[in-house]
C-alpha cells in the first residue's frame, strides 16, 4: 500500500521522481513518454467511441446503447488513469535500474474491447431496436 501511495504522490509531483536513483539514458525517458501519450491517445479514442454509440445510435435500445457507451466510457477512464500511473512506475524502474514493470491491464483492456466489439456484431447482425 505504501508503494501505491508513493506512486500517487508521484503523478502530482513528477519532479520528485529525480530523487530516486540514477538519471536513465534520456531516450528511454522519452520513449516511456511517447508510451504514455499512446495510452492516452487510447483513452480519448474510448472516451470518443463512447459518446459516439451514445449519440449516434439513437435506434438501439437504452438499455444496450447506454451499456455499450458506458463500457466505452470507463475502459477510457481507466485507460487514461493507467497510463499515468504506468509512466511513473517505468520511469522509477529505469532510475532505479530495475526491470521494467509487468501489467495485466494491457489484457483486461483488450478484452474489454473485445466483448463490446462483439456486443456492436450482434446489434448491427440482428438491430436491437428501442421503442
Amino acid at each position: 500500500m505504501n508503494e501505491f501511495v508513493q506512486s500517487l504522490r508521484l503523478w502530482f509531483a513528477p519532479q520528485r521522481i529525480r530523487e530516486e536513483g540514477d538519471t536513465p539514458d534520456y531516450r528511454f525517458s522519452l520513449a516511456n513518454e511517447r508510451t504514455f501519450l499512446a495510452w492516452i491517445r487510447t483513452a480519448l479514442a474510448l472516451i470518443g467511441g463512447g459518446f459516439a454509440v451514445d449519440q449516434f445510435l439513437p435506434e438501439l435500445s437504452w438499455g444496450v446503447r447506454a451499456g455499450l457507451a458506458l463500457a466505452l466510457l470507463a475502459a477510457g477512464v481507466l485507460c487514461a488513469l493507467r497510463a499515468v500511473n504506468h509512466w511513473v512506475r517505468c520511469e522509477r524502474a529505469m532510475r532505479r535500474g530495475e526491470d521494467l514493470p509487468v501489467s495485466r491491464f494491457p489484457t483486461l483492456l483488450s478484452l474489454a474491447v473485445a466483448v463490446v466489439a462483439v456486443a456492436m456484431v450482434a446489434v448491427v447482425l440482428f438491430g436491437w431496436e428501442g421503442r
